[in-house]
């Protein structure tokens, strides 16, 4: 398992939108995902999983990722969390 803890710089956080962006690119990727927010684990293959604890703008997240291509799937999704609109 590899994490890494970035910041969420979107200017109004992760809810419906944005949430449903990091699912779409989260299921394109073959390792078990999962977002931790304070106390929050959050899988982000679901979308129901991930809007039951928002985000808000300018909040650390962990991004855990576990399986064959954790390295790579790791370097895609806090990329694509780091570009988020």
């Amino acid at each position: 398992m590899v994490c890494r803890t970035i910041v969420l710089n979107n200017k109004t956080g992760l809810h419906m939108r944005p949430a449903g962006l990091l699912v779409g690119e989260a299921n394109r990727c073959r390792s078990h995902i999962m977002m931790i927010h304070g106390e929050h684990k959050m899988n982000c293959k679901s979308l129901m999983s991930l809007l039951a604890f928002p985000v808000p703008p300018g909040d650390e997240v962990t991004i855990e990722c576990e399986g064959e291509d954790e390295e790579q799937d790791l370097e895609r999704i806090t990329d694509f969390i780091a570009h988020l609109e």
